[in-house]
């Protein structure tokens, strides 16, 4: 395991390979927003991007969608916080459809994410407005009050909302929230600029990557402290994608992610064939 900065100056191909692939799996939409974009409203699209962030935990990037558009179709736009609420059997039923399962880790906490989001919504009332007065920091302590948006430190899913919320499509909704004292303003703000800021998300797809072609290659990222594998992280994703880190962490999210029928990324890329990173990656199908 090297340093990121060891990396870019011992493997600039590869570097320059994964910069590329970032470049272009930053326009694959992000499952989540796959759903949330579909909404009319700005407060509809802030809540059903609460609620795909909230549901996404042991399950695929391609089931989280089916269930997502499962739910929208059944309780559309504003019906997700509007009263009466639906019963945690309907809610259920959709899941046990979708899944064809009742033994998903969420399963029995489903219905309670669903209500609470709910009452997330009518709390807060104008979630666009919300937005605006908060600061990033803010934001990440008022998503606590959802349930299974994490309880302590570093919350990764509140994170993963935040910039949802701030990331233009197809990464996310492209909205504004008011700026931490200490950070100079821009598109989207970097972890480097600010402790108040959220960490960027540190995916599965990120950590494999790191893992098995980043600075950790040779080993010993299984090991390092959650802190040392977020900071890792950030720093190639600064590396990778300067103006916009969040882009590489966007991206990186579909490295050997499971999609529909193989991966994400040999799906976008036609088995591999266009892949930037096909010569360095050892799940890479031969070419013919």
């Amino acid at each position: 395991m090297v340093s990121v900065k060891r990396f870019i100056h011992d493997e600039p191909l590869l570097f320059k390979g994964a910069q590329k692939f970032v470049q272009m799996f930053s326009r694959v939409e992000d499952p989540v927003m796959s759903v949330a974009s579909q909404c009319k409203s700005i407060d509809s699209k802030i809540a059903w991007c609460i609620l795909g962030t909230a549901l996404f935990q042991d399950i695929s990037y391609f089931e989280l969608q089916r269930l997502l558009q499962a739910l929208y179709a059944k309780f559309p736009e504003e019906k997700l916080w509007t009263l009466p609420v639906p019963r945690g059997g309907e809610i259920e039923k959709i899941v046990e459809k979708v899944l064809d399962c009742r033994t998903w880790s969420l399963f029995p906490h489903v219905s309670g994410i669903f209500w609470s989001v709910g009452l997330f919504v009518r709390h807060h009332e104008n979630l666009a407005e919300l937005l605006q007065s908060r600061t990033p920091e803010g934001l990440w302590r008022d998503l606590g009050e959802i349930y299974f948006m994490g309880k302590h430190n570093p919350r990764p899913k509140a994170c993963a909302a935040i910039y949802r919320f701030l990331a233009p499509a197809p990464m996310g909704l492209g909205l504004k929230v008011a700026q931490p004292l200490s950070s100079t303003p821009r598109s989207l703000p970097s972890i480097s600029q600010s402790t108040k800021l959220p960490p960027l998300p540190l995916t599965m797809g990120a950590r494999r990557f790191l893992a098995i072609l980043g600075p950790a290659k040779d080993g010993g990222f299984a090991d390092l402290a959650p802190e040392a594998k977020q900071k890792m992280a950030g720093e190639i994703y600064e590396a990778l994608a300067p103006k916009n880190p969040y882009t590489a962490s966007h991206a990186l999210q579909f490295f050997l992610e499971q999609g529909e029928s193989d991966f994400i990324c040999r799906e976008v890329t036609d088995h591999c064939a266009q892949c930037p990173l096909f010569e360095f990656c050892g799940y890479g199908e031969a070419r013919g």
